[in-house]
């Protein structure tokens, strides 16, 4: 039994490991089915040979996990648009006004300027095709709504998403590529040539369903404010949350309950199991429980619009009721794992989904370390019992997640303990209060007084959560974490759970071996970032210059006004590279950096005429007649940035490229950047 339970376990690992490498390798090499086919084939000849002695033969074991490896290395190719036939991609479409037939799947969070919405394509020019687009309407006065479900007819041009156009910024094209989105295209509500009512999917009646209740909630005499919250908490859409208070729950700590995902269901699932107990004592008790646990988690899903955290977190939670349908002892780890490794199967791509990381790293470290902290103290009073059980699995989980909150957000809620204390004894009923409230709502039978209780409760919540924000000095931000960071400390946590469990030799010096790795890690990062790097980045309508010098950064800009520090680009820049100093200058017209000279030219189209071979950076669309300037400074490098008019920037490169001098136009190839290697 133990073999069996630690195989699915073994193989969920083997399996996310072949999904990662098909992220680093499978664009490059040929499909690997051949290869999984051969793999099956030698499993079942191995299995033949060895079925007497199952897995006591190293031959089937290594065969077993080579294919799992290939399974899951396969699994990506075939979400990448090369290996699907009948993708768009595999068609010519870009640069050309393309007829499309869209059936919208999934509504995104709008910006400032454009709706945004996925879709699958079903016809491109008249011709049956696949995939899925990431679609931006600009948002006019008119805006007619797109729902789940429906289909477009327009005429418009296909493009590739953009990569990052400045070092450590949010990677939005990777991100899309996480959710199989390649391609995009953007456009206007006038343009749309028909909008038209599509077969209805699952999901889109879901979302419907949703909709219609946060309408009915919009109806009740709860304050805006509130209400957000109370939309996040029980339906998991945090659409109407503005940016300072989404801000105050994450510097206290307290984000996780405003997405719908392991938490909610998790509370959800033991509220039920505690409600459904007197089935036990039926025949067949068990067995209808866990049936009955599964159905009401799938409708809790399905009211809160299938979102996929929550789909993901039900799946999670479905596996651990109907592990109790079955007599045998079974381990909630390896229970755990077998949840993995279906949605895994399911779609490969939710290993790089954010949420799915955090959840499942969360939930592990609860199983694996929970247990062993409540041990050491175990009161008998309730209310110390239930203290010290949050208190262990809020540290047990905030274990599991900090690499990954370190890298994706850079900052850590020192006073994440009395967030949790005060909140979670209290989680149980406000959702449990909170879904009696949705479903009166929906029904128009919600008492205003109860409303505006309930409110009043949320209220409280939110004061609370921007009182414990307040306290900045228990709040550690903008800290550097690398990726090599998040493995090195996944190790060590790993490594010191193996002493804690077996305290021996073997374990310590594996132990000290592991902290010993984190620290190179450490000292890798800050010998990486701690370059002389001089970068000229992309920013619309503006010249943002900065040059480093190992932790110092100096940024040039003529824009007295603006606080460049703590906006785009220059925050990420500054946290990734661990940036300690930082001053400000106006940007000069000559400077050199290393052995190279640089001459800026304005708006003014000044520029010394006696310094040749230098880079020549054109800013805020000069006029100049660059034919002139080419011969006469016979530069080394043109680079044009975002501040200049995108007609200029053409034009110029076109004069380079019949001159044959490198252009470089941080439009199109992001920010330039000039290292000086260290010596």
């Amino acid at each position: 039994m133990k073999y069996y339970n630690s195989i699915i376990l073994h193989i969920a690992v083997v399996f996310a490991i072949g999904i990662t490498s098909g992220y680093w390798l499978a664009e490059a090499l040929p499909m690997a089915l051949p290869l999984l086919v051969l793999l099956l084939a030698l499993l079942f000849v191995s299995w033949i040979l060895a079925r007497k002695q199952l897995f006591s033969n190293p031959f089937f074991g290594i065969t077993l996990y080579s294919l799992v490896f290939t399974l899951g290395f396969t699994g990506y190719q075939m979400q990448l648009p090369k290996f699907q036939t009948t993708h768009f991609a595999n068609t010519s479409f870009l640069e050309t006004e393309n007829f499309l037939q869209i059936k919208i799947t999934e509504v995104l969070k709008p910006d400032l300027y454009n709706n945004k919405y996925i879709g699958n394509i079903a016809y491109l020019n008249n011709q049956k095709q696949s995939g899925k687009l990431l679609i931006s309407i600009q948002k006019d006065s008119a805006n007619r709504p797109i729902k789940i479900d429906n289909t477009i007819l327009i005429s418009t041009k296909i493009e590739k998403i953009p990569m990052a156009k400045n070092p450590f910024q949010f990677d939005y094209k990777s991100y899309m590529e996480s959710l199989g989105v390649y391609y995009q295209l953007k456009t206007t509500y006038p343009q749309i040539l028909k909008i038209t009512k599509g077969t209805p999917t699952l999901i889109g009646r879901a979302q419907e369903l949703r909709t219609y209740v946060i309408s009915k909630l919009k109806e009740s005499p709860i304050a805006e404010r509130e209400l957000a919250i109370i939309q996040a908490l029980i339906l998991g859409d945090k659409r109407d949350v503005d940016k300072e208070l989404y801000a105050q729950y994450a510097a206290a700590g307290a984000v996780h309950i405003l997405a719908v995902s392991g938490l909610h269901v998790g509370v959800i699932f033991l509220i039920l199991q505690t409600l459904l107990l007197p089935l036990k004592r039926f025949k067949n008790g068990t067995l209808i429980r866990s049936i009955l646990i599964v159905f009401l988690l799938w409708e809790y899903a399905f009211f809160t619009g299938l979102s996929p955290s929550v789909s993901r977190a039900v799946t999670m939670f479905s596996f651990l009721a109907l592990a109790g349908i079955f007599h045998r002892k079974t381990s909630t780890i390896n229970t755990l794992a077998l949840s993995f490794l279906v949605l895994l199967i399911y779609n490969p791509l939710l290993l790089f989904h954010v949420g799915f990381q955090l959840s499942y790293a969360a939930v592990l470290s609860i199983l694996l370390i929970q247990p062993k902290l409540s041990a050491y103290y175990q009161p008998r009073n309730y209310f110390k019992r239930l203290f010290w059980g949050i208190i262990t699995v809020t540290s047990a989980a905030q274990l599991g997640i900090i690499p990954l909150s370190l890298y994706y957000f850079h900052q850590f809620p020192g006073l994440f303990f009395i967030t949790n204390i005060v909140i979670l004894p209290f989680l149980a009923l406000l959702l449990s209060t909170g879904v009696f409230i949705v479903l009166l709502a929906s029904f128009n039978i919600l008492p205003n007084w109860l409303a505006t209780s309930y409110g009043s409760v949320i209220k409280w919540l939110n004061h609370f959560v921007g009182w414990i924000a307040g306290q900045e000095d228990f709040l550690w931000r903008e800290i550097s974490f690398s990726k090599i960071k998040v493995i090195a400390f996944y190790l060590v946590l790993f490594c010191l759970w193996m002493l804690w469990r077996k305290f021996d030799f073997k374990n310590l010096a594996i132990s000290l071996i592991s902290i010993a790795i984190l620290t190179s890690s450490f000292i890798w990062d800050d010998y990486n970032t701690s370059q002389n790097t001089l970068t000229i980045f992309q920013k619309n309508r503006k010249t943002l210059i900065t040059a480093q010098n190992t932790h110092h950064l100096n940024i040039f800009s003529n824009d007295s006004i603006i606080n460049h520090i703590e906006k785009y680009p220059l925050k990420g820049y500054y946290i990734g590279n661990g940036i300690s100093q930082i001053t400000r200058s106006k940007i000069p017209s000559v400077f050199a950096f290393g052995e190279q000279n640089f001459i800026v030219v304005d708006s003014l189209g000044l520029y010394p005429k006696y310094i040749e071979r230098a880079a020549l950076i054109l800013t805020y669309s000069p006029k100049i007649n660059l034919v002139r300037v080419i011969d006469s400074l016979q530069p080394s490098i043109l680079i044009a940035d975002g501040s200049n008019y995108k007609s200029y920037v053409a034009r110029w490169k076109q004069t380079c490229l019949n001159k044959k001098i490198p252009f470089h136009s941080t439009y199109e190839k992001g920010a330039y950047a000039v290292k000086i290697p260290k010596k």
